[in-house]
């Protein structure tokens, strides 16, 4: 296991999280997951769970801090032990998912109706999500439907890491992966929306690896915190809707994914673009602090997100 490597002044500080999983160790795990089954393997999350929270002091503290918060009462280690599980449950549930086995879990989806809105003109649409839940479960949903097709995006490091980690899990599964970052990367996003995908993005970080790209501040679980702008203009600048997006963890094999309008920019003027946005994000932070408190050991920014935000630099979780 290896520390953080120095990261180049004025990058934010979700850029300097480093896999802490080796892929030997992923190809063992993927097998006696898959040869034991999940009910077994789950018991193993339980020393892996107990091994973070003595040993990741960081995390620790920012879990303790974000359920004092959300719940309005001091958290105790108990409640960051079950927050770390949650966590730790939706890693596993990936080798599951990412191999088909969807019969072992009861996922049930919420505004099915807003997709097929946002998808009535034939071309895709953006799914704006945050470190909540599980992104995987979403697109496993994706696909059981027939012509529905997803596509995900991130910085071209993670896409590397989500390739080997993909080959490590199911060789076989083929992901749609734009790597963000390299010049044609929004030719890319509208190709794959004029071919009529769901983009997905997590929005509570910056397009850029730079600390000075815009954030706005928003009232978020009773403090200030700064989300990017960024995902919101690529899809008014592309004339595409905006949805929402969870997949939060219930416990046992439960899984609700949900899905909410937040803006159709299609029919957005231009003179009205940038109130149009600042209207969305007011949706996309009300519907991310909703599903918080609903939902709360789902959140998986395991560091301040608040005291990163006020530094301009809005922060994530290693995943």
């Amino acid at each position: 296991m290896s520390g953080p490597a120095p990261q180049p002044a004025g990058q934010p500080e979700w850029s300097e999280s480093r896999e802490r999983s080796n892929l030997f160790l992923l190809r063992l795990m993927t097998s006696l997951s898959l040869r034991l089954g999940r009910r077994a393997a789950r018991l193993l999350l339980y020393p892996i769970t107990l091994y973070f929270l003595g040993f990741a002091p960081r995390a620790r503290r920012a879990s303790l801090a974000y359920l004092s918060r959300v719940s309005g009462r001091r958290a105790r280690l108990r409640d960051t032990f079950g927050h770390l599980l949650s966590f730790a449950s939706t890693i596993l549930d990936r080798v599951y998912l990412l191999n088909g086995r969807f019969e072992q879990f009861d996922i049930r989806v919420h505004g099915t109706d807003v997709i097929d809105a946002a998808l009535a003109d034939g071309g895709g649409a953006f799914l704006l999500g945050a470190h909540l839940g599980s992104f995987e479960v979403i697109r496993a949903a994706g696909r059981q439907r027939p012509g529905l097709q997803v596509a995900i995006t991130m910085y071209e490091e993670n896409a590397r890491k989500v390739n080997d980690v993909l080959q490590a899990v199911n060789p076989a599964m083929r992901q749609d992966v734009i790597a963000l970052g390299s010049l044609d990367a929004m030719l890319k996003v509208r190709d794959y929306l004029e071919r009529g995908f769901l983009v997905g993005m997590l929005a509570d970080r910056t397009l850029a690896q730079r600390a000075s790209d815009p954030v706005e501040p928003r009232d978020f679980l009773g403090a200030a915190a700064g989300f990017p702008t960024g995902p919101l203009r690529i899809a008014a600048m592309l004339r595409r809707p905006a949805l929402f997006m969870t997949g939060l963890y219930l416990g046992g094999n439960r899984y609700e994914i949900h899905f909410e309008w937040l803006a159709d920019f299609s029919r957005t003027p231009r003179r009205d673009r940038d109130a149009e946005i600042e209207a969305a994000l007011a949706r996309y932070v009300a519907a991310l602090e909703r599903h918080c408190r609903a939902a709360p050991r789902n959140w998986f920014n395991f560091y301040d997100f608040w005291q990163d935000s006020r530094s301009g630099a809005p922060a994530s979780a290693p995943r």
